[in-house]
């Protein structure tokens, strides 16, 4: 039982307990455990692994085992058409020399002329992805296997190595000095382009908080002619840094900073310079502005023959309400603005920005209707072209085919829990063709051939584990299915599964938000059962989408199992529903949020087969924050929550992701306290779990102990588990099985099952 005076440390050293009632062993193969769900590879899944298109388009290469059981992966090449499996690279040509086994490939590259493959291995992590590692160059004119960074050099700190254009060359940039290389393959002649690196002037790549909100990590880019290099400098003097403490890894405890601006506190400062592939001095590009209150979101080289003289950047003011399109000049560094956004909220960066006819127009995505539609820009000036309209949001741009004069992208003018492939003819002016065929409602995926004549499709729907197909365009007619997961899908049926639906809960005031509802398999529309929400509900995001669920799908399948209703509700502030649903939010994250998410749960709670008195809510990061606003802003509605690494107020994060939605603290004080549930926190009634990895480096555990605080002033009883060391993720090892353990202990305890077992509120 809880107690009212003080806070329960839930430390679950021994899970003896906690399995009796989250296990309940039984033979019975058509109920879920979180051993079996968590614990095991049943319902693990097959996917197609590195995958990539050849640059003629009429094949792939992927790893497979090697034959004969043998050691490593041999690199295999498909015929698109035809199927006909060659081997390219087989794994014994991956031996380096004087060692005895191939190469751990964990991501390859082939050179433009296929001649040479650029290999990643023995990665290690880098702020939150394994972006470091050693880089090997195979010729396969002489099946010569070389490791790049000369000899002797440190292991796994080479970043982002890219062939030069015509396969000679590889630039690098180096970990931990943070300066750009050139290696020539042949003579093993390494050329340093940069000489001022260091942990505060970060050459070629970036910071903490550009990767995690921009995300940016490979900060170099090859002149299509070779000749040069451009790429972004940080200056991150004077950003602080927030120290990770760890007492578990050593016999004393010790810190690992990072490089992390709070919201209102100092960013780094970036430029972007252009050097010469053979070294020389940089020059820079001139950008209006202080460098520390704007961000250059995106630079590219713009495509030109011969050579390109100039760059594409997209440049952010602090508070990202205002982006422009700039074409820099590499050899001058003059700029000029040839797009200028703004927005009363925010805006972002567009990734599939394009030169097209001829360079003259420019694709790009716009709010301006208010959905976000795809324009043409002339060049030179001129009103933009609408490509796309109506009353539904493009939501990401497949690829572009210049000779057809087709852009292809992702949208569901109808259904916004869902995606398919369309196509529009940029020239003809005609009608947006659907290329997905009708009938297969869900989420479609494509990763298409240089060619646009094939493209690996991903289909799945809620509940339906993805198959993946080899299809051909613009017609979708199957070629073959890669990946049936005829396993994984046999096992799933083989459960004992609950009825799931969508449908749109409706709040009042002609608002009707989207949710997905799994219902227990024997359900009696005559009873009345307890409800447990998931929710995330941060800006421009969903919960409520037509796909796969995969473990946590499987999860909520054995709530139900065991007497729950499992929901999810998308609050306004949410992707695919238009600009002014989707911005609502802004200047005040948490509060129609947290609004939406309770009269939501009210209206749900109105249902005859829905007891009001046992209702639940549990989220991750922002959904964390969410379920802390919930049962604090809503005492009433909610009996428990669940929050796993939340924010608990807007100051700790981090500059990019907050100020883009929230505004400064220093601006919005008001704001940012209204949305917090610190503010809040005296009002908890109902029974609250706080999850938290100490080792986040995204949502600082700082966040949880302030809450920790909170409570105590407010004298309110709360469970608390903290996970040393784990991040954001909270993974590793049996890490998952173990929480998902204690997150089904507290549903069933304090969110019983059955009205009768209902245990009584502090």
């Amino acid at each position: 039982m809880l107690r009212r005076s003080f806070v329960i440390l839930l430390l679950f050293v021994s899970l003896g307990s906690a399995r009796a009632v989250a296990q309940r062993p039984t033979a019975d193969s058509s109920l879920l455990t979180v051993d079996r769900i968590f614990g095991s590879p049943e319902f693990r899944g097959g996917t197609l692994g590195a995958l990539a298109w050849l640059s003629d388009g009429t094949g792939y290469s992927t790893l497979e085992p090697a034959l004969g059981g043998k050691a490593g992966r041999d690199i295999v090449r498909y015929d698109a058409e035809t199927g006909l499996k060659t081997i390219l690279v087989p794994a014994a040509r991956l031996v380096p020399p004087g060692d005895s086994t191939p190469l751990d490939i964990e991501e390859y590259t082939w050179s433009a002329d296929g001649r040479r493959l650029l290999i990643f291995t023995n990665s290690q992590q880098v702020w939150r992805t394994n972006t470091r590692g050693d880089y090997w160059v195979l010729d396969l004119a002489g099946w010569t296997l070389k490791k790049l960074g000369g000899r002797g050099g440190p292991a796994s700190t080479l970043m982002f190595a890219k062939f030069s254009p015509d396969g000679g060359r590889v630039g690098w940039v180096r970990y931990g000095e943070y300066n750009i290389y050139v290696e020539d393959i042949t003579s093993g002649t390494m050329t340093q382009l940069t000489r001022d690196g260091s942990r505060t002037t970060i050459n070629g790549t970036f910071d903490w908080v550009y990767e995690e909100e921009l995300g940016l990590q490979d900060g170099w880019r090859w002149n299509s002619d070779g000749q040069s290099i451009a790429y972004w400098q940080l200056d991150a003097s004077g950003v602080r840094d927030f120290l990770l403490d760890n007492v578990t890894d050593s016999l004393y405890a010790f810190t690992t900073p990072v490089q992390y601006p709070k919201a209102g506190q100092m960013n780094s400062a970036g430029r972007v310079g252009v050097v010469s592939a053979s070294g020389g001095e940089t020059r820079w590009i001139t950008i209006p502005g202080d460098p520390r209150n704007n961000y250059i979101a995106r630079m590219e080289w713009v495509p030109a023959k011969g050579g390109s003289k100039e760059l594409v950047i997209q440049h952010m003011n602090r508070l990202q309400d205002t982006l422009h399109v700039m074409l820099a000049n590499a050899q001058t560094g003059q700029v000029r603005t040839v797009i200028s956004e703004t927005d009363s909220a925010w805006i972002e960066q567009f990734d599939e920005l394009r030169f097209l006819n001829g360079g003259k127009d420019i694709l790009w995505e716009s709010e301006r209707s208010g959905w976000t539609h795809l324009y043409l820009f002339p060049r030179d000036g001129g009103a933009p072209r609408p490509l796309t309209s109506g009353t539904f949001d493009v939501l990401g741009v497949q690829r572009v085919d210049t000779i057809g004069k087709w852009v292809y992208y992702i949208a569901s003018p109808d259904n916004p829990t869902q995606r398919y492939l369309y196509r529009i003819n940029y020239e003809k002016k005609g009608p947006a063709q659907r290329i997905t065929p009708t009938g297969e409602p869900g989420v479609h995926s494509y990763n298409m051939s240089p060619t646009g004549r094939y493209a690996i499709h991903v289909y799945s729907r809620f509940g339906v584990p993805p198959t993946t197909t080899l299809i051909g365009l613009p017609d979708n007619h199957l070629i073959r299915t890669l990946v049936d997961n005829a396993a994984l899908k046999g096992k799933v049926a083989g459960l004992r599964l609950g009825a799931t639906e969508f449908r749109q809960v409706d709040i009042g005031s002609g608002i009707k938000l989207n949710a997905w509802f799994i219902k227990p398999p024997h359900f009696d529309s005559t009873s009345r059962y307890p409800v447990l929400f998931y929710v995330y509900g941060g800006p421009g995001s969903q919960t409520v989408i037509d796909a796969w669920g995969g473990q946590n799908y499987l999860w909520y399948q054995m709530l139900a199992q065991r007497g729950y209703i499992v929901a999810s509700v998308d609050n306004r502030g949410t992707g695919a529903r238009g600009r002014a649903w989707r911005k609502l939010a802004t200047r005040q994250m948490g509060v129609v949020e947290t609004q939406d998410q309770a009269a939501a749960a009210r209206a749900v709670g109105r249902l005859p087969y829905v007891d009001s008195t046992r209702l639940g809510i549990w989220g991750w990061s922002y959904g964390g924050f969410m379920s802390l606003n919930v049962i604090t802003q809503a005492p009433d509605v909610y009996r428990m929550a669940i929050a796993v690494a939340p924010v608990t107020h807007w100051k700790y994060y981090d500059t990019i992701y907050t100020e883009r939605y929230n505004g400064l603290p220093q601006d919005n004080a008001a704001g940012y306290d209204k949305g917090s549930p610190l503010t809040y926190a005296k009002n908890l009634k109902g029974r609250l779990l706080i999850v938290h990895g100490s080792g986040d480096d995204n949502v600082h555990f700082q966040n949880t102990e302030a809450m920790v605080n909170a409570l105590v002033a407010a004298n309110r009883p709360f469970s608390l588990m903290v996970y040393p060391n784990r991040t954001h993720s909270i993974s590793g090892g049996t890490t998952r099985q173990h929480l998902y353990t204690l997150l089904t202990k507290f549903v069933e305890e304090n969110l019983p099952a059955t009205a009768g077992s209902r245990a009584a509120l502090p």
